[in-house]
């Protein structure tokens, strides 16, 4: 019914940039919050930062000051701004909305992740 598709990932040296994007797609109606996770390997997936439908953002503490989040709602889609990166910030970054479609109330949607790599 909702498809989620990320893209930007890649690898980055220590101090870089990248800017990720998720659209989604599908029967949508509405779109509440979305957000942006990540999972490194054997480790618990962790909020990076989410973004209410009104534009207010919140962010994890490992990341606030350097990482910006952003939406087009006419475009379904969120983006998420990543300055400075660390080689800690390596991990897959998974899109999240919540959505209600035309058959269904809110619930929350995932994309497939996308890696992101840092070195240093």
């Amino acid at each position: 019914q909702v498809q989620l598709v990320e893209s930007g990932g890649g690898l980055v040296q220590a101090g870089g940039s990248l800017r990720l994007s998720c659209a989604a797609s599908g029967r949508i109606w509405s779109i509440n919050t979305m957000g942006w996770y990540r999972q490194a390997p054997g480790t618990q997936r962790e909020l990076v930062a989410g973004i209410s439908s009104g534009g207010s953002a919140v962010y994890g503490d490992s990341v606030k000051g350097r990482f910006t989040i952003s939406r087009d709602n006419t475009k379904n889609t969120v983006y998420l701004q990543m300055n400075s990166l660390k080689p800690e910030d390596t991990a897959v970054y998974y899109c999240n909305a919540d959505i209600r479609t035309s058959v269904a109330p809110v619930r929350g949607y995932w994309g497939q992740g996308t890696q992101v790599t840092v070195s240093s």
